[in-house]
């Protein structure tokens, strides 16, 4: 496979700059290739893991798009490191609006792929976007309110932190300061997730300088309370999952799986959720499996 050299690439999302990497595939196309809008976990910048998936996608012929939201890494927008749903999904719906009208692209030919909680943002997207042809999910975090019981401790733990997020957002509105946490610590008990996170604390893995490791306490109202397992029903595209039973919340993606309204595919493999940001086998299984899911979808 040809690597290929991503070209920085800019475009407008409701008034906001946003900065991505298109790759294109590496031979020259008499025709214009698919296109894939990429994105990846909350509060990531492109560099952690959609770039990888992108890069690779475009080594197997599409044009992949990774980019960073409002509000993070290099595009525009304030406030900074806010994990907001709803501005997630437009920013995607304007990712691919600038991937349809690049001339190496097929308008008709549109995919996208969403990491961990981006395949919530991908599917949301998707429900409401005919452009987008086809999805697929590695790792998904797909939650609604009984999950993140589950996940965060109980309702009343859920609860407290939507409690805190809304005091955090009325400092925000009266102030125009933001509380911030770490995403990840293992020292710090407000972190986002309060554990030791290889991946995320690893220079050498997703802990580099474009990822603050900063998480805004404003976030959990919005985060807490979005429900993706009821986008399922939405989504009459051609969908795939790629999961483990020993990554994140396999049930929420059984579950989003059994809903899809289309044509559906769920591919069990190895691995736990950090395993499909950066490691091998399981990015080159999960980039196989998407690969050839598009190649029968976007044809």
């Amino acid at each position: 496979m040809t690597r290929t050299t991503p070209v920085k690439v800019t475009f407008d999302s409701e008034g906001v700059t946003l900065t991505g990497n298109l790759y294109l595939p590496g031979t020259a196309a008499a025709t214009p290739a698919p296109g894939v809008v990429v994105a990846g976990t909350w509060t990531s910048v492109k560099e952690l893991m959609a770039d990888r998936y992108a890069e690779r996608l475009a080594e197997r012929g599409h044009a992949a798009l990774s980019f960073d939201f409002t509000g993070f890494g290099e595009s525009g927008g304030t406030p900074r490191d806010v994990e907001d749903p709803a501005r997630k999904v437009r920013d995607i719906h304007h990712a691919v609006t600038f991937l349809a009208a690049h001339p190496a692209v097929d308008a008709d030919r549109i995919g996208a792929l969403g990491i961990c909680a981006a395949a919530m943002y991908m599917s949301d997207n998707t429900a409401h976007d005919p452009r987008v042809r086809s999805l697929a999910l590695v790792a998904p975090w797909l939650h609604d309110a009984a999950i993140c019981e589950d996940v965060y401790g109980g309702a009343a733990a859920v609860a407290e932190r939507i409690k805190t997020g809304r005091e955090a957002r009325s400092r925000y509105d009266e102030t125009g300061e933001v509380d911030y946490v770490p995403v990840v610590s293992a020292t710090d008990e407000r972190a986002a997730m309060p554990y030791d996170i290889d991946f995320y604390l690893n220079p050498g893995r997703g802990g580099i300088p474009a990822w603050p490791n900063r998480f805004a306490v404003m976030s959990w109202p919005d985060w807490l309370t979005y429900d993706a397992i009821a986008l399922a029903p939405l989504i009459d595209r051609p969908t795939l999952l790629v999961h483990s039973e020993d990554a994140a919340i396999p049930e929420g993606a059984r579950r989003f799986h059994a809903g899809l309204a289309g044509p559906k595919d769920i591919f069990w493999t190895q691995g736990t959720q950090f395993d499909f940001y950066d490691q091998e086998p399981q990015v080159t299984v999960a980039v196989d499996a998407v690969a050839a899911h598009f190649g029968r979808t976007l044809r």
